[in-house]
């Protein structure tokens, strides 16, 4: 299974690079999940039984045949009656077949939507872990550059500590500096591990190389207003989508019961073996005899048709008031993910805005300070805070591709 995750991710890299797939390797991750899922298998195989249902409820019962022998035969004016064939075939009351029908099909069609909500779940789960993890390649990335811009300092400090300029002081607060971040960077890398633990879990698949990762993370726009994004989870949304089913579902269960406390009809034929008789030659003699049949059931005993129509009704009423609470639910969430994805965006460009300046900020410092008049304190603060805006905007950018992708998620996407 790894090779054949390798082998398609090296597959979207050669066919991306040349314009030929659109395919991201974040996709490719979330197919491999999709298809390696066992949940997600069970609920389509689930989906797939239930349909094979529908069928079984639009046929009419099987028909009977029986038979019989007159062990002492009935003497009749044509012959002696020796057997009987009967062949009968009921009926229930019109609509009643095709409401047990529609009933299966909308619960088969509750299930797949099951199925589409597991799916959008697990691409939603995939990505997260995915944003996760560029934070942490990232965070790596900043702090290792951070170390080569502090021994540059480092290396500053000596030259004026030994040319009397400066206090060895400043030395070993780089020293420090540098300890401080090596230990975060190995917290770093340990934390990859986990992480990948957890990646790979989602993908039901064990990875034996890096996962692919884009120098910068794209930031995702949602296009719609937020009235919108809330009308589109309302239609959209598979839980809500699957209880809607659920409710048709016992609409047509209510249909069928009521059809059930009905009339129903049998229709049949019973064919009458007969003997000759010696002392008649009559032309009838022994001609046997067929006798059609019709027959009607009466369900005389009403309550307990009553009371399978109310258990359909109240089964719907029940459903339909946790759809009423799933949609408030859903509102609020969709409130909460709206409120990160504003802030996330409004990150991304003020971190953006403060690490330029302390960028600049800091190589002013650094060029006063080579002229010896700036406070070696004030350097080391300053990259500080160029080192924490870094992080601060990596992480808003993660931020909003995952409240984005939650959204997508809520729209059944």
């Amino acid at each position: 299974m790894k090779n054949k995750v390798k082998y398609i991710i090296a597959l979207v890299f050669a066919f991306s690079m040349n314009g030929l797939w659109a395919q991201t390797p974040l996709e490719v991750y979330q197919d491999t999940a999709a298809l390696n899922n066992p949940g997600i298998k069970s609920l389509f195989r689930q989906y797939e039984s239930i349909m094979q249902i529908a069928p079984q409820n639009r046929v009419l019962p099987d028909p009977q045949f029986g038979f019989g022998y007159f062990i002492n035969s009935v003497e009749t004016r044509v012959g002696p009656q020796q057997a009987v064939l009967s062949l009968s075939q009921s009926f229930p009351w019109f609509g009643q077949l095709g409401a047990q029908e529609q009933a299966t099909i909308e619960r088969a069609k509750a299930v797949l939507e099951k199925f589409n909500n597991e799916r959008a779940q697990l691409n939603f789960n995939v990505e997260a872990t995915y944003n996760n993890l560029y934070v942490l390649r990232s965070a790596i990335r900043i702090t290792e550059e951070n170390i080569v811009l502090l021994n540059t300092f480092k290396d500053l400090a000596n030259v004026r500590f030994e040319s009397g300029k400066g206090s060895m002081v400043d030395v070993l607060r780089i020293e420090m500096e540098l300890s401080e971040l090596q230990n975060q960077i190995n917290y770093l890398e340990d934390s990859k591990r986990p992480l990948i633990a957890q990646f790979e879990q989602l993908l039901n698949a064990k990875l034996d190389q890096e996962v692919a990762l884009p120098e910068v993370l794209w930031s995702n726009e949602l296009g719609i207003s937020k009235e919108q994004i809330m009308d589109s989870v309302k239609i959209l949304n598979p839980s809500i989508l699957s209880l809607e089913h659920e409710i048709l579902s016992y609409n047509q269960d209510v249909i069928a019961a009521k059809k059930i406390g009905g009339p129903s009809f049998v229709v049949g034929l019973n064919y009458t073996f007969v003997g000759d008789r010696p002392d008649y030659v009559g032309e009838n003699n022994g001609r046997d005899a067929i006798l059609p049949t019709i027959g009607v059931k009466i369900p005389l005993y009403r309550k307990k048709y009553k009371s399978l129509v109310k258990e359909k009704e109240l089964a719907r009423e029940s459903v339909t008031l946790k759809k009423v609470d799933r949609t408030n639910e859903l509102n609020t969430v969709l409130e909460s993910t709206f409120r990160d994805y504003e802030d996330a965006v409004r990150r991304i460009a003020l971190y953006e805005e403060l690490g330029k300046y302390a960028r600049q900020a800091l190589n002013i410092l650094i060029a006063e300070y080579s002229s010896a008049d700036t406070n070696f304190e004030e350097v080391i603060r300053m990259d500080r805070k160029l080192l924490k805006y870094e992080l601060e905007l990596e992480e808003a950018r993660a931020d909003n591709n995952t409240a984005a992708a939650y959204i997508d998620y809520l729209m059944g996407k």
